[in-house]
């Protein structure tokens, strides 16, 4: 199961167009900006760094593009463009340089019959597949994946940190989630984890205050909501990879990526990881900081700039 970017977030859904819940993946939006229309490589080493139309993307990109700049790197922002479909022809193309993607999804855009599911196994995959333009960079630590996710008490009470944890205690809990939840991922916590639930609830954009409230022992809310943070939530350990890995990586345009490029927006993965983006999504999602600001605060904190 994948996000739907089209669907609305599980928090300030319609106006923050956040992340999303169901069958679709991080990228994927109906419409273009024309910013991104041009499709020849930026002119004089200039690097252009693009986002998909969503706030989680946008910071990301401001976080690439404020660490290239402090490298000397002249940069071009074209923010909020759209679906992956637009996105990843115009790194191709080279109208855009960089681009924050999400390697489980990316790959199954790629390849629609892939069927693997750890970082190493979809790192190899994209290798393989993309177009012989592009190349994905080092993954961050950092994931926006789903997860199978419960309050701070129920983990301390049953000692649970990994989705495996929970088969002592699943048949006892009711579990959220979208409404297409257990006919996707039913067999595949069977076959996975031995994983049996006592009941299973359609609890949609709620999961994460019916986590909270109780209505369900344990819900799948995405890693980077930052509901999690507000209602002191802990996401456990896919330690099984029931859910392919989504970790954040730079997608770029060979030709226009040198080593300084390339060394930099590592630098950055290598310090990049899921609480720290958690945090940083509450700033922007829930305090309304400034995207760029937050980017800032954080390439400083990490000694990137």
């Amino acid at each position: 199961m994948k996000r739907l970017f089209s669907t609305a977030a599980v928090i300030l859904s319609a106006a923050l167009t956040l992340t999303a819940c169901g069958g679709g993946d991080p990228l994927t939006s109906a419409s273009a900006s024309p910013a991104a229309s041009g499709s020849a490589p930026a002119a004089g080493g200039k690097v252009v760094v693009g986002s998909a139309n969503f706030p989680e993307n946008v910071l990301l990109a401001e976080i690439y593009a404020q660490a290239l700049e402090a490298k000397g790197v002249q940069v071009e922002k074209k923010l909020n463009i759209g679906s992956r479909e637009v996105l990843v022809d115009q790194v191709k193309s080279g109208g855009l340089t960089v681009l924050p993607e999400y390697i489980g999804s990316l790959l199954a855009f790629i390849d629609k019959t892939t069927t693997v599911k750890s970082k190493e196994e979809i790192v190899a995959g994209l290798k393989e597949k993309l177009p012989a333009e592009l190349e994905v960079l080092e993954p961050a630590a950092a994931e926006d994946n789903n997860s199978l996710t419960v309050t701070k008490e129920t983990a301390t009470s049953g000692g649970l940190t990994t989705i495996e944890d929970l088969v002592k205690v699943a048949k006892g809990y009711t579990v959220g989630g979208p409404p297409e939840f257990q006919s996707r991922q039913e067999t595949n916590f069977k076959d996975t984890y031995g994983l049996e639930f006592k009941e299973w609830k359609k609890t949609g954009d709620a999961t994460a205050d019916a986590i909270k409230d109780g209505t369900v022992q344990v819900g799948n809310v995405f890693t980077t909501d930052p509901k999690i943070v507000l209602n002191d939530l802990v996401s456990l350990q896919d330690n099984k990879n029931a859910f392919a890995a989504d970790n954040i990586a730079p997608l770029v345009n060979k030709a226009g990526a040198n080593d300084t490029v390339k060394t930099t927006l590592n630098a950055v993965s290598a310090k990049l990881d899921t609480p720290g983006l958690l945090a940083l999504m509450k700033r922007v999602a829930i305090d309304k900081d400034d995207a760029a600001t937050v980017a800032k605060d954080w390439l400083t904190q990490n000694g990137l700039l």
